[in-house]
């Protein structure tokens, strides 16, 4: 099934690149600054060209007849539950759906916030006498070979950064025995953002490692995978030849259940993140495990099986015989690893305190991330993304947890968050580094304004190419205040190597006593909601291979099986999310193209169930 899958990938690739840039065609954008300096962008995607431009040229030349745009939508693009769905939910192994209801409402909403309150008064975390005292600030006298690994004498394991990939792995490796430390680069875990989908696969990884935090998971969380996901069509579109559809009409519609259940996996949750982080610091590993305000700026192979020393921002040594790198897409680790440029390193908005920041830091940082990439060989995916929680009980919250409007340009993304609240995601595409006005009296909510326009519904005259969306997007957004919304310019990395170095071929992510993981090793597009998902498998394969370590010399070994073993799952994810992003690049023109438009549709209803059949594999 794996072939049939990457076949499908193949063509679905081929395809795509006929109607946008290429991904691995890099292009150059120069930008001014205030010192004049001129900056490279690598990757850049705001513009098509190429065959999809060509078409886009000849259709508007040619004679429009509006008799053929005429017409209502299908009726059945209008349902939200199709049959097919209700008989994959009617399973009686399936969840079954329980209204919203205001017990449960309130205690979703107050464990997120009562976690807040844990992680603001440093519960679980290193302070004090037990910082001065922590075991890895001194260094171990060992000599040249490594020394042999115990019971009584365990590993001792660095991990940097915080986010769901950090604790994970500290997680899975307490759980094989394993002395642990967690640097944690912000200086509180802050509540932030919104909730984390956590997949079946991502579930099962995590009731390997921990079954008290996963039993944790699932109590705190709410299921999605009881009602129907899919995408719609943001506005009117198409034609008597290629299918007509009204705003908001279902294009593809499916269910996550099916393949969970095939694969004897547990249902899809989601959590909200600061939840997440205080069940692992309380459940997966020991108190005093993590140490925040701890950024690791440099470290120093010591050879020979002697381990490592992870040098922190103030001074601080930390000794260890392996250090992981889960410190984000700007991972200082990987900068260190890969001997990358001077700032490559730049400040990340790791998995801890990334959405903290405010609006004042955004758009500072959204120009320095532009630097920050082109020495970190990061690519910009040609979108910004604007997102918030929205306190809302969604008009549809009973039948559908997760869907995509689609047009051109842009398109929005909504899921369940729990708690009669959604998480909305709106991709614009647009050159990196954008930001919006400051408040003024004019314009006290320019994000908003900018959204308002954006998504402009039913009746309003439409956005700036008069699509008139689907009002659903614009009840959400008009649900979240200025505040909340936070704006970031989506970037990801290349799937597999974009090297020739030997060293990294056969070991992908790991060097010596070092190794990467989550999206320090592969950030991907949120199109699948995979990114937290394969952080997730990669602390449990990375436990895993170094529980087999008999002797500190045998470390890079493992580590490099480990990186080996991931290294072409998370390409063949980062792959789907990249590929499902750049279909939605040229998506009104192949809908309006005979033949064309219902292949493409049909093609993406039969490949769901084996994508996800390969997402939701218990093995990884």
């Amino acid at each position: 099934m794996k072939f049939l899958l990457l076949a499908f990938v193949s063509v679905v690739g081929t395809v795509t690149h006929a109607f946008v840039v290429p991904r691995q065609q890099q292009s150059v954008r120069r930008l001014s600054s205030s010192s004049s300096s001129q900056l490279s962008v690598i990757g850049q995607q705001a513009e098509s060209f190429g065959p999809a431009s060509l078409l886009r040229k000849l259709k508007k030349s040619l004679p429009q007849s509006e008799w053929l745009a005429d017409g209502e939508g299908n009726p059945n693009n209008k349902i939200d539950m199709p049959e097919y769905v209700k008989t994959v939910l009617a399973q009686p192994n399936a969840p079954q759906r329980q209204a919203e209801n205001e017990e449960r409402t309130l205690r979703i909403r107050n464990r997120a916030q009562q976690a807040a309150k844990d992680a603001a008064a440093l519960r679980g975390m290193l302070v004090g006498e037990e910082d001065k005292t922590a075991w890895w600030r001194t260094q171990r006298e060992i000599e040249k070979g490594g020394r042999a690994v115990t019971k009584d004498d365990p590993l001792t394991v660095i991990v940097a950064g915080g986010g769901l990939a950090g604790l994970v792995t500290a997680a899975a490796c307490h759980a094989k025995g394993m002395k642990v430390a967690l640097f944690e680069q912000a200086s509180s875990y802050a509540p932030y953002g919104g909730p984390i989908q956590i997949q079946s696969n991502a579930l099962r990884a995590i009731q390997r490692i921990s079954p008290e935090c996963y039993e944790e998971l699932v109590a705190a969380g709410t299921v999605t995978a009881d009602r129907v996901s899919g995408l719609k069509i943001g506005y009117r579109k198409g034609n008597k030849l290629a299918g007509l559809y009204d705003a908001g009409d279902w294009l593809v519609r499916f269910d996550t259940i099916g393949p969970a259940l095939e694969a004897g996996l547990p249902a899809t949750v989601v959590v909200d993140r600061p939840v997440i982080q205080q069940i692992f610091v309380k459940h997966g590993i020991p108190d005093g495990t993590v140490r925040i305000a701890s950024r690791i700026q440099s470290y120093k192979d010591l050879g020979d099986g002697r381990g490592v020393v992870a040098i922190l921002e103030d001074g601080t040594k930390a000794y260890a015989d392996v250090l992981v790198g889960a410190d984000g897409v700007w991972s200082q680790i990987r900068k260190c690893l890969h001997n990358l440029g001077e700032g490559a390193g730049g400040f990340a908005a790791s998995g801890a305190a990334g959405g903290a920041i405010d609006d004042a830091e955004a758009r500072k940082l959204a120009k320095e991330t532009i630097r920050i990439a082109s020495q970190a060989s990061r690519r910009y995916s040609g979108f910004t993304c604007y997102a918030a929680l929205a306190p809302h009980r969604a008009s549809n919250i009973e039948d559908v947890s997760y869907q995509i409007l689609l047009g051109d340009k842009k398109y929005f993304v909504s899921t369940d968050g729990g708690g009669e609240r959604q998480q909305w995601f709106a991709l614009i595409r647009e050159p990196a580094g954008g930001t919006d006005p400051e408040p003024s009296a004019e314009d006290p909510t320019p994000k908003l304004t900018r959204l308002r326009k954006e998504f402009a519904s039913l009746g309003s005259g439409g956005d700036q190419d008069g699509n008139e969306w689907d009002p659903f997007a614009l009840e959400l957004i008009e649900a979240s205040s200025e505040e909340d919304i936070k704006r970031r310019d989506l970037y990801d990395g290349a799937p597999l190597l974009a090297t020739t170095d030997p060293q990294r071929l056969l070991s992908p992510w790991a060097k010596g006593p070092v190794a990467l993981c989550g999206d320090a090793a592969h950030p991907m597009m949120p199109n699948l909601g995979q990114g937290g998902c394969q952080s997730t498998e990669d602390g449990y394969r990375l436990g895993e291979e170094l529980a087999t370590v008999r002797n500190t010399r045998d470390i890079p070994g493992a580590l490099s099986k480990y990186s080996r073993v991931r290294v072409i799952r998370t390409a063949i994810v980062q792959g789907f999310a990249q590929l499902g992003s750049d279909l939605l690049v040229d998506f009104d023109l192949m809908m309006t193209i005979p033949l064309l438009g219902p292949f493409f549709l049909t093609m993406t209803q039969l490949s769901m169930p084996w994508i996800l059949r390969f997402l939701y594999t218990p093995e990884f």
